[in-house]
């Protein structure tokens, strides 16, 4: 049931700056809840959900719906302002992606009309090719902003000169039909900590919808080293190791910063509702 409302001015005012800096507007078209007593209260839904974020959006709005003092409004404009400004770190940071611009593969791509198929959503080879520019891009991101000491190399990998980067094999994850219009980030990470000994390594991919805020596909990439010059595998540099570990230990620190931000943000927001509409004289604002 979708209703339209007119909340309190001050909660409405205190909102709007946060709102405002929000990708996506605040959904108020929840289910309307019964005032009764021996209505059991709603579960905050799992941290692990796909769809968290719209979740923790949606008790927002239903905690406006039953009115908000202003303490709790300035509590509510707290949330939405971190989770407009941090979304993608919410959605894919608590796995240890990371989704700054000097480590992103794609940031805000545009999906064209083009890349659709007669099935009117973006084919499934486009997203192959999200995950290949995305995997350039990333170790552009080493030549340029993690390890510039060994640019000139990092550069090679992904040219046929010296040692490169060859892709072994790939799997992938449909998750919804994503359509035009829509943006895509791509996040590479490391799936474990390679060795010396090692000639491969595994990348995980997020290919993450900008207009829905959720992952479009996920992708396991395997990638082997290969000396072009001698035309055979090669074990993975020492240069790369060591930036491997660099990031293998913000990847770390990533999780722990957003899982620990999830968990402030899950209590705030169960705190709104405690003392909104999840108590026995809780009753729905209709302006």
């Amino acid at each position: 049931m979708k209703v339209r409302l007119q909340p309190r001015p001050h909660a409405l005012q205190c909102l709007l700056p946060a709102l405002k800096q929000h990708v996506r507007p605040l959904s108020l078209s929840i289910p309307r809840s019964s005032n009764s007593s021996s209505t059991p209260p709603t579960s905050a839904p799992s941290t692990n959900n796909a769809r968290w974020l719209s979740n923790i959006k949606a008790r927002i709005g239903k905690c406006i719906m039953f009115g908000m003092s202003e303490k709790q409004t300035q509590e509510a404009a707290t949330v939405v302002k971190a989770i407009g400004e941090e979304w993608r770190a919410l959605v894919s940071g608590r796995e240890g992606f990371l989704v700054g611009r000097k480590r992103a593969g794609l940031l805000r791509h545009s999906v064209v009309w083009g890349e659709m198929d007669r099935m009117e959503h973006v084919n499934n080879v486009m997203y192959i090719r999200y995950a290949e520019s995305a995997r350039v891009n990333w170790a552009y991101n080493y030549a340029v902003h993690i390890d510039p000491e060994h640019g000139k190399e990092w550069m090679e990998t992904v040219t046929p000169n010296g040692f490169g980067m060859i892709l072994k094999s790939m799997k992938t994850d449909y998750k919804f039909p994503m359509t035009w219009p829509d943006h895509i980030s791509v996040f590479h990470k490391l799936s474990h900590l390679p060795t010396a000994s090692d000639s491969s390594f595994v990348l995980d991919v997020m290919i993450l919808s900008e207009l829905h805020q959720r992952p479009a596909a996920r992708c396991v990439e395997d990638i082997a080293v290969y000396d072009y010059l001698k035309k055979q595998k090669a074990t993975i540099r020492p240069f790369m190791l060591k930036a491997f570990e660099q990031t293998w230990a913000e990847q770390k620190a990533e999780k722990v910063r957003v899982e620990k931000m999830i968990k402030e943000i899950e209590n705030t927001v169960k705190t709104i509702e405690k003392a909104t509409w999840d108590r026995e004289d809780a009753v729905e604002e209709f302006g």
